[in-house]
């Protein structure tokens, strides 16, 4: 689900690094104990499942690059990074072609969605042309941490896992490590609530089993009429063959606040989602409605804060040559 404030990258953003200073793409940031050898330290890797992520994009050349920088920049490299092009009528794809040719070494695959309009679709359009073990989605102008696929991996360690998700950071709000503690402890309540019915996946840091995807993608909704969460849909499909959803806090990725740009009124449809998404699977648990009442309850002051934010560090504006 994209969060009450849209999307977002993290409170540790990385940047590119010249082409001479920079560290190998994928090289590990620890090193291996002494006592353990090269051998089992192959035999272990070859029990880590692939991770492939997968990006929709649709008129997003504000922010793939930097989502893209993050995605390459991991401890762990993915096994192929895949940004699927929705008709998007600017740079996106142009950049992400740029990006490309900067880093060859890097899995990086442009798709382009042509048929429809629209998150679900482009998002299955990705999802159904990857081929690791395990995908991962997240959205366009999300910015991963560098340990996000490494984690990944960790979090799939136990078989039973099919899909999980992690907390965000919102990156262009003030107070970054405190939001990302509220964020953390607010899905786990969320958890906690919805516990005997299921978990929430969030869908700009989430991952699921290539297996897990190929039982529900012929079941997940269409959402034609562009109404519900496409992440909870998710999570109720998953539930009906109760195929186990992990939150894994050390899973963290950063996105954007800026639903927080909506109108009151545009925002409220945006929560009321949950409403619509329960409905049109006959959910009817009330602890369920919670997120709408947080979500609600932090409108106005975030946006308050965001403003301010976005004043104290908006670059000034020379005039005259000055």
């Amino acid at each position: 689900m994209a969060g009450p404030f849209g999307r977002f990258p993290v409170f540790t953003q990385p940047l590119p690094l010249s082409a001479a200073g920079r560290p190998p793409i994928g090289a590990k940031f620890e090193l291996m104990s002494a006592d353990k050898s090269s051998g089992d330290a192959l035999n272990d890797a070859a029990e880590l499942p692939r991770v492939s992520i997968v990006i929709p994009a649709y008129n997003e050349e504000s922010v793939i690059r930097q989502c893209l920088i993050a995605a390459i920049y991991q401890s762990v490299p993915a096994h192929e990074i895949i940004v699927v092009d929705n008709l998007s009528t600017d740079r996106t794809a142009a950049i992400v072609q740029q990006m490309q040719l900067e880093y060859p070494e890097s899995p990086i695959i442009l798709l382009s969605q042509d048929q429809a309009q629209g998150l679900i679709p482009t998002r299955n359009f990705g999802l159904n042309h990857a081929t690791g073990d395990v995908l991962g989605r997240i959205d366009a102008d999300s910015v991963v941490e560098p340990d996000w696929v490494e984690q990944v991996q960790k979090a799939f360690l136990d078989q039973s896992v099919q899909a999980a998700t992690g907390p965000v950071v919102y990156y262009d709000m003030p107070m970054r490590r405190f939001g990302l503690k509220a964020d953390d402890k607010m899905r786990q309540l969320m958890l906690k609530l919805a516990k005997h019915q299921y978990h929430f996946l969030f869908g700009s840091n989430m991952a699921l089993r290539a297996s897990a995807w190929k039982t529900i993608r012929d079941e997940t909704c269409r959402d034609e009429k562009d109404e519900m969460h496409e992440d909870i849909d998710l999570s109720l499909h998953l539930a009906d063959h109760e195929l186990k959803v992990q939150y894994w806090p050390q899973m963290v990725s950063g996105m954007s606040a800026r639903r927080l740009e909506d109108s009151p009124r545009d925002y409220r449809y945006y929560v009321t989602r949950f409403d619509r998404t329960y409905k049109a699977h006959n959910v009817k648990k009330m602890a369920l409605k919670a997120p709408m009442v947080v979500f609600f309850s932090v409108y106005f002051p975030a946006k308050l804060l965001r403003a301010i934010h976005t004043v104290n560090t908006a670059q000034p504006i020379r005039r005259g040559g000055q």
